[in-house]
């Protein structure tokens, strides 16, 4: 029996991996992780639960990654320290990987091996051909999987753009091919089912971007994903045909440029670049700025140049701002506040919402209708996506014509059998989120949240007391603390009747001389949750702290 299982990135944005197992052996595809959302506070990352993996680890002999993305590579330093195995990648993928597993010191426990498309690897019981994708990061591939059960698609993330700028195309005849030698089931990208028609070429977003080159005369100040090399040498070669210089901002920006100019995948020329340093040397109508910080990320280097906070670069007036990426769901508030921002320091700033300078890296709906044509797949599974990406992208397949019985809706953790031909959804599986705080992997929960959601929303209070371990007297207190919990001149009148409440507990006590205190803690929180409930109507996280002495 060949199994499917995905265990994130179905249901979701972000989290991608999935586990092809046949017999005693368990190929993975991908490990990616996804950005901590409002009700986490505190949360650094997400990333999937493993422990079906770890379970079955004797069996899990290979991992591939289908692109440089975070949320398709994000989580591999948290699975390497789980499960040491080879890892297969292109040529990008793996150099983007390699930075991450150093940060994490790992790279000297770690097998990379570079694969290309077209290459084909034997895997235990299965032979994988990678297949060129085009993508918003170079060096994509979707996956031609042979099973002893029959061919698996997986087409990674992919769109379809006719003209690229970079001359890296989704290899269309290569699905066409295994779409004629029959194709058991395929697996295909979701995120932007929702959108008619087809995706917005590159050199559609090159036309755009000119524009705003010819028609501004003050400094360009260009954010875009760090990722998004194909972007990043479109805005470097305009500099270099209207005669402007190139500054990098921002960390993540200057690894991923290094990496590409590497690779093959960037050409700067020379004296074209300079540094940050330089740029108030230099008239304005002759610099552009290649930054990080088109999502509104706290510590980017557009926020802090939003912020007057850049070491070296100050927006002032007559600068022009682009913003070029969409708004990912989630993040539009951090974005129009940084827009807010760069407007009130006197710039100028072209985003998605009213210029074409963004194409998005995913198939639209036509682009998806063209992948299940020409792969005719016997079952049809969407993956990467959140819930209704999944039942519209199902829906838009029986459109097709591909028959009901033949579409499966799964989520994170179900198995998909395929056997004879014939295809089930069996038992699930474990799967889950993990939530990385600082160096904790996995020791915050839902109780830990709970307490950080109160304690955004009602702030804390600590009713502290020392106690006589023989007499139970109190010999201290009770004292309340507060904090994000009423203004310093409401404290009094409600804290002074909170130590009552406190009072009040204590003198019910019968025996205070035989009381187990860990007894009481509860009730003290109970009466003062009730108290301030009814004076005040907020619920703060109670902290009652009574020490035998």
């Amino acid at each position: 029996m060949l199994k499917m299982i995905p265990l994130g990135g179905l249901g979701e944005i972000g989290l991608n991996i999935m586990a092809v197992e046949y017999d005693d052996y368990i190929l993975v595809i991908d490990a990616g992780l996804m950005f901590p959302e409002e009700y986490m506070p505190g949360v650094d990352v997400v990333i999937p639960d493993f422990h079906y993996l770890k379970e079955n680890r004797e069996k899990v002999g290979s991992i591939i990654l289908t692109h440089g993305h975070e949320d398709h590579i994000g989580a591999m330093p948290f699975f390497l320290r789980e499960l040491s195995i080879p890892v297969f990648g292109t040529n990008f993928t793996v150099e983007l990987l390699k930075e991450k597993l150093r940060e994490h010191d790992l790279i000297e426990d770690t097998t990379l091996k570079k694969i290309a498309a077209g290459d084909v690897t034997e895997f235990g019981p299965f032979r994988v051909e990678y297949i060129r994708v085009k993508h918003s990061i170079v060096d994509g591939v979707g996956l031609a999987i042979n099973t002893p059960e029959g061919i698996i698609i997986h087409s990674g993330d992919f769109k379809i753009d006719h003209t690229p700028v970079d001359g890296q195309f989704t290899d269309l005849g290569r699905f066409a091919y295994y779409g004629d030698q029959g194709v058991l089931a395929l697996f295909s990208d979701s995120t932007n089912v929702e959108k008619e028609g087809f995706t917005l070429s590159e050199s559609e977003v090159r036309k755009a971007l000119e524009e705003l080159f010819q028609h501004c005369n003050g400094r360009l100040i260009v954010a875009v994903f760090a990722s998004n090399i194909s972007r990043i040498q479109q805005i470097i070669n305009l500099a270099v045909k209207y005669e402007r210089k190139i500054a990098l901002s921002g960390k993540s920006m200057k690894t991923n440029v290094r990496i590409a100019m590497d690779q093959g995948f960037i050409s700067i020329p020379e004296d074209v670049e300079i540094g940050e340093k330089a740029i108030s040397k230099l008239p304005d109508d002759k610099v552009t700025i290649i930054t990080t910080g088109s999502q509104g990320e706290p510590m980017s280097a557009l926020t802090r140049m939003a912020q007057n906070r850049h070491k070296h670069i100050k927006v002032k007036n007559g600068d022009t701002v682009i913003l070029s990426s969409r708004f990912i769901p989630g993040n539009e508030k951090a974005i129009t506040s940084i827009i807010n921002s760069l407007y009130r320091l006197g710039a100028e700033v072209v985003y998605e919402k009213v210029s074409d300078i963004h194409s998005s890296g995913h198939a639209y709906r036509e682009e998806l209708k063209l992948m299940l044509n020409l792969v005719k797949p016997k079952y049809f599974i969407p993956i990467h996506g959140e819930y209704r990406h999944l039942v519209k992208h199902i829906q838009m397949a029986k459109e097709t014509g591909i028959s009901p019985e033949s579409t499966l809706l799964v989520e994170d953790g179900d198995v998909i059998c395929f056997e004879g031909g014939r295809c089930e959804i069996g038992e699930k599986v474990q799967n889950g989120r993990i939530l990385v705080d600082g160096k904790g992997v996995g020791d915050v929960g839902e109780l830990v949240l709970r307490d950080r959601r109160k304690l955004s929303g009602d702030g804390v209070v600590i009713a502290f007391l020392a106690v006589d371990e023989q007499t139970g007297e109190v010999v201290y207190g009770p004292d309340i603390i507060s904090k994000g919990f009423v203004f310093e001149d409401q404290k009094g009148f409600i804290l002074e009747d909170a130590k009552c409440i406190v009072l009040e507990v204590l003198d019910e006590i019968e025996n205070p001389a035989h009381i187990d205190w860990t007894e009481v803690a509860p009730d003290i929180k109970r009466r003062l949750k009730r108290f301030f409930f009814q004076v005040i109507e907020r619920s703060p996280l109670i902290l009652p702290i009574i020490i035998p002495v």
